[in-house]
C-alpha cells in the first residue's frame, strides 16, 4: 500500500499474502457499519456473532501485515464512552456529536440499538434461539476486534502502528508461530475494552520491540471463557515477550481472565510499564477453570502504577481496576467452594528483578480458599509504594531480598490464611506494624533477616490466628 490515506472496509488475508504499508501511508477502515458484515466470530473467549473484524484471516499459512504505516479501525464511531473518563470539554463535544446517553447519564452510546443491547447478559452470544434478524437488530453493539486471525500458522507483524481499535486491537486466536516485532499499538486511554494485544489459545509466539498505549489491558494471555474454553482446551504456551513498554493500560502484562483453557511455559523480560492502573496482573475467578503455570518473569521497570505494582487475584469482578471517583466497592464475600473443573488453578510463578516508583500496593496476592495460589517466587524487588505486602489464601510462597519504601505501613505486611510463606531479607523504611496474621488456618510462616527495629508494633494476630504460626528470624 502506497503512501496516503485509502479509505476501505475490511479486508480478508489469504495465504502468502503480505500486506505491507509504505511510510506515511494511513490505512482508514470505514465508520459505514454497513460495510461489516456479521460473522460467527469469538468475544472475550466465547463463540459469539460479530460484526467482520477490519483485518480478518481464518485458517491461512504465512501471513503477513507489515512496513511503517498506520491502520486505522474507525473504533471512536462503535465505542461506548464513561462519563467519568472524560474532561467536561470532552464529553460536552461527543454528547454533541449524536448518539445516545443512558437513562443516568453516565454513559455514551453510539446508537439507541447499541444502548438497547449493552443492557443484555452476552447478547451477541451464538445460541440456537437466536435468528439472523436478532443480530441484526444489535448489529451497531456487535463492535469488531481491529485484528483478528483464526487458525492460522507462521504470521508476521511488523513494524506497523495499529490504532482506534472498535475493541481489542490484536487479536491472534488459536494461531502457530506468531512473531510481532516492533509495533505500536494506540488506543485512547478511556478506549472501553481497547486492549493492545490478547493472545487466545496461542502457541510458539515472540513479542519484541514493541509498544502498547492503550485503554485496557496492554498486553494479555488468554485461552476461552468457562465452558466453553475447556471444551476447547487449548493454552496459550511456549510465549517470549522481551523488550517491550506499555502506557496506560489496565495491566503491563496480563493473564486472564479469561483463562479457561490454560496457560504454560510464558517468559516475559526487559519491559517497562508507564502509568498502568497494575504492573503483573493475573485475574481470574470461580467459573472459569483452567491451569495457569510455569510463568517465568524478570527485569521489569515500572512508573507511577496506580493499583498494584504485583497482583494475584481470583476474585476478578470485571470492572476497571482502580476505582473512578465517587466508586465503591464491596471486598468479595469469602466462603469455601468444593472443587470443581470450573476452580482456577495459579501455580508456580517466579518473578525476580523489579523495580516499581510509584504504586498503591507493592504486592497483593488473593486466592480461593479452597484451592489457595501455589508455588510463586518473588525475588529482587525494590518497590516505592502506599502499601507494603498482602498475602491471602496462598502457599509455598517466598519472596526474598526486597526494597521497601512505604508510606502507610499498618501493617507492612498482611498474611491471611498463608501457608509455608518465606520472608527473607525485606529492607522497609519504617512501618507502624511489621507482620499482621489473619484467620485460623496459617502455618509455617517463616521470617529470615527482617530488621524488626523500625516498627513500632511487631506482630498482631486477629480473626482466629495462632501466634505460633508466624516464626521470626529463624
Amino acid at each position: 500500500m502506497p503512501k496516503g490515506q485509502w479509505l476501505t472496509g475490511p479486508i480478508e488475508l489469504k495465504s502468502n499474502v503480505n500486506l505491507h504499508l509504505q511510510e506515511n501511508s494511513i490505512l482508514q477502515f470505514t465508520k459505514d457499519f454497513s460495510q461489516y458484515p456479521l460473522v460467527a466470530s469469538n468475544w472475550e473467549g466465547l463463540p459469539q456473532m460479530r460484526n467482520q473484524s477490519p483485518l480478518w484471516a481464518t485458517g491461512q499459512t504465512n501471513i503477513a501485515v507489515t512496513g511503517k504505516g498506520i491502520v486505522d479501525g474507525g473504533g471512536d464511531a462503535w465505542r461506548m464512552v464513561k462519563r467519568e473518563k472524560l474532561t467536561n470539554n470532552q464529553w460536552n463535544k461527543l454528547v454533541a456529536s449524536g448518539g445516545v446517553l443512558s437513562e443516568d447519564k453516565k454513559s455514551w452510546h453510539p446508537s439507541q440499538a447499541s444502548y438497547e443491547a449493552s443492557k443484555a447478559k452476552n447478547p451477541g452470544e451464538i445460541t440456537g434461539n437466536k435468528s439472523k434478524e436478532y443480530y441484526e437488530s444489535i448489529k451497531d453493539f456487535l463492535r469488531p476486534n481491529l485484528l483478528v486471525f483464526t487458525s492460522c500458522k507462521r504470521i508476521l507483524l511488523e513494524g506497523v502502528t495499529f490504532q482506534n481499535s472498535a475493541a481489542w486491537n490484536i487479536h491472534p486466536l488459536m494461531c502457530e508461530d506468531l512473531t510481532v516485532r516492533n509495533i505500536y499499538a494506540k488506543n485512547a486511554w478511556y478506549a472501553q475494552n481497547g486492549d493492545g494485544i490478547d493472545l487466545e489459545s496461542c502457541k510458539n509466539v515472540l513479542i519484541e520491540g514493541s509498544t502498547f498505549d492503550v485503554g485496557d489491558d496492554g498486553i494479555c494471555i488468554k485461552s476461552g471463557r468457562d465452558a466453553a474454553g475447556r471444551k476447547r482446551g487449548m493454552p496459550t504456551e511456549n510465549v517470549i515477550i522481551r523488550n517491550s513498554t506499555v502506557y496506560q493500560a489496565h495491566g503491563g502484562f496480563v493473564i486472564g481472565s479469561e483463562m479457561s483453557g490454560g496457560a504454560k511455559n510464558i517468559f516475559v523480560y526487559d519491559c517497562s510499564f508507564i502509568g498502568t492502573d497494575i504492573g503483573l496482573r493475573f485475574k481470574t475467578t470461580r467459573g472459569r477453570g483452567g491451569v495457569v503455570e510455569k510463568i517465568f518473569i524478570k527485569n521489569i521497570n515500572m512508573i507511577g502504577i496506580l493499583g498494584e505494582a504485583i497482583l494475584f487475584d481470583m476474585y476478578y469482578a470485571a470492572v476497571d481496576p482502580v476505582p473512578l471517583t465517587g466508586e465503591k466497592r464491596d471486598q468479595p464475600k469469602v466462603v469455601t467452594l468444593p472443587i470443581t473443573e470450573e476452580t482456577p488453578s495459579f501455580r508456580d510463578f517466579h518473578i525476580q528483578n523489579v523495580t516499581c516508583d510509584g504504586a498503591s500496593k507493592a504486592v497483593f496476592v488473593r486466592g480461593l480458599p479452597e484451592l489457595a495460589i501455589s508455588n510463586i517466587t518473588l525475588e529482587n524487588l525494590t518497590i516505592k509504594a502506599n502499601e507494603g505486602i498482602d498475602i491471602q489464601e496462598a502457599k509455598n510462597i517466598s519472596i526474598k531480598n526486597v526494597n521497601l519504601v512505604v508510606s502507610d505501613a499498618n501493617p507492612l505486611i498482611s498474611i491471611q490464611n498463608g501457608n509455608q510463606i518465606k520472608l527473607s531479607n525485606i529492607k522497609y523504611n519504617s512501618a507502624q506494624l511489621l507482620y499482621r496474621v489473619a484467620g485460623d488456618r496459617n502455618s509455617a510462616i517463616q521470617t529470615f533477616g527482617i530488621d524488626e527495629s523500625k516498627a513500632k508494633v511487631k506482630s498482631s494476630f486477629i480473626a482466629g490466628a495462632d501466634e505460633k504460626s508466624l516464626q521470626t528470624n529463624k
